[in-house]
């Protein structure tokens, strides 16, 4: 199961090497220097061969920036076909299965699927017999994201169909 660190941190230096995290996000909604940190971010992560790294909602800075994609909002979905065009993978975040199914429709790589489990201020969690049903009915990869803080909810999402987990909180010790 692949694992996607998501970090308000430009310098990821550190959580690459304990963690080793297949992707990586880095999503700092509050500050306003965040294309001058993404330029850090990028360089951080361009020296991990095999990681594939995101920018958060920008698409133009994602490409100026070269990295492998963009993370788009679930209000952002009409950006899909353009980063695509751009050559640039795409993460959106979903909350349904009608979400999924429209991601899916117009092209982007893979979606957040959230809230799995309990997560502050993310409203009621789905629960992993949701996420089963949902990866049955699809066929987008999908990262389950919400309440994954320890191994143990890693371990409950591991049969689910799911290709792999995101999380803030797991990736934050540090």
């Amino acid at each position: 199961m692949k694992s996607y660190a998501i970090s308000s941190k430009a310098d990821v230096s550190e959580l690459i090497d304990t963690y080793n995290p297949d992707f990586i996000l880095y999503r700092d909604k509050s500050n306003e220097n965040y294309h001058v940190e993404a330029v850090k971010f990028a360089k951080v992560c361009s020296k991990k061969k095999k990681l594939q790294y995101f920018i958060h909602q920008d698409v133009n800075l994602a490409k100026k920036l070269d990295v492998t994609g963009v993370h788009l909002t679930s209000t952002q979905f009409d950006k899909i076909e353009y980063a695509k065009s751009l050559n640039l993978k795409v993460i959106i975040s979903t909350h349904s299965l009608k979400e999924v199914q429209m991601a899916q429709k117009k092209g982007a790589d893979y979606v957040t699927y959230s809230p799995i489990f309990a997560s502050p201020d993310k409203g009621e969690p789905k629960g992993i017999q949701n996420l089963e049903k949902l990866c049955q009915e699809i066929d987008i990869k999908v990262f389950a994201l919400g309440g994954i803080v320890k191994q143990k909810e890693v371990d409950l999402i591991s049969s689910s169909g799911v290709y792999g987990f995101a999380s803030i909180r797991y990736f934050e010790k540090v």
